[in-house]
């Protein structure tokens, strides 16, 4: 890895997808699973409430002769492979797959899913597309404001180290005026803010909803709001199922929380991740003790079950996520209520 200096943006992006020595990229790497737990390993029941979903876009749309299930962030298709083997076989037999990932393809997976580097071509299928933690990975370039209150780029270098370089002008500048107002300077100089520039975020969020000709465009990630941004940013890494320092030298997961409502298209809908799957038929409720004594290990089943669900909807972890959902066409609007 180069270590001269660049911007967070370029350097998160050769961290992290580089050929031959990028986090995710890496030959033989050990995937998302190796370094973090996300609601996809976390249990089953997440891979059958997508798959819920996806019966809900199918029957809106009429039950098209093919339907599409788009992963966008696909990790080596744990999700994929659990919403197969959730779907009913009638709906099963008309889907099309597609794992949209820059990882090579993973060995064993099932033959039915189209493995590919980049998204299907604009408004080419109908379906649902699904971003479980993808955006968050999206590089973006981080700003700080200097002891005048100006915002100037964050220069990096592989090994960590910082300092500030030029001021932020044009589209990201006006991008932080509307969506990270703290961080965009003002009459009262605030040195030390810090805020990661969505922009290429929003770009990559549309350009996902517009490979769908109808259906629904749901990103499920890190979020947070205008009017709560996080004064110094949210940029960090993940290795090894903990968090550590975010040094773009390829060693470590390099992950910011999302501005979802910037992503979010005029006709998108935000809910939490607890009042997504709540609506999809997941909560944490326990089951009635009488069946202990009727049926014992249905009980011990129905509590594992609970405890699963119970961790998706946390609303202090899991549960806590953002869902932006956006609509294609007016067919699947208002699938979750």
């Amino acid at each position: 890895m180069t270590n001269e200096w660049c911007g967070w943006r370029e350097a998160t992006e050769r961290a992290l997808y580089g050929p031959d020595e990028g986090f995710y990229t890496r030959p033989g790497g050990p995937g998302p699973a190796g370094h973090f737990r996300t609601s996809v390993h976390a249990s089953p029941l997440y891979a059958g409430a997508v798959a819920t979903l996806l019966c809900r876009v199918d029957a809106a749309l009429g039950h098209p002769g093919e339907l599409a299930l788009v992963d966008v962030g696909a990790g080596r298709g744990e999700l994929l492979t659990g919403v197969l083997a959730a779907l009913p076989a009638e709906v099963a037999a008309r889907l099309r797959p597609y794992a949209v990932e820059r990882a090579a393809r993973p060995e064993g997976l099932d033959a039915r899913i189209d493995w590919r580097r980049e998204l299907p071509a604009p408004g080419s299928v109908t379906g649902l597309l699904f971003a479980n933690e993808w955006l968050d990975n999206v590089p973006v370039d981080l700003v700080e404001t200097d002891p005048d209150g100006v915002p100037r780029r964050v220069l990096v270098r592989a090994d960590g180290t910082e300092r500030l370089g030029e001021p932020v002008d044009g589209a990201d500048a006006e991008w932080l005026r509307r969506w990270w107002a703290p961080a965009a300077g003002g009459t009262a100089p605030s040195p030390g803010l810090r805020a990661e520039i969505g922009r290429p975020r929003d770009e990559a969020w549309a350009r996902a909803v517009g490979t769908l000709r109808a259906g629904l465009a749901v990103a499920a990630d890190y979020a947070h709001e205008r009017d709560d941004r996080p004064p110094f940013g949210t940029l960090t890494g993940f290795r090894d199922g903990r968090e550590v320092p975010p040094v773009p030298d390829g060693s470590c997961d390099l992950t910011a929380h999302v501005a979802l409502d910037a992503c979010a298209g005029p006709s998108a809908v935000r809910l939490t991740q607890r009042a997504a799957l709540h609506a999809l038929g997941v909560d944490g409720r326990r089951p009635p003790l009488a069946l202990a004594a009727t049926d014992p290990s249905g009980y011990v089943r129905a509590l594992g079950a609970a405890g699963a669900a119970a961790e998706l909807t946390d609303p202090a972890g899991l549960g806590g996520f953002g869902w932006l959902l956006e609509p294609v066409g007016t067919a699947c609007a208002g699938l979750l209520r």
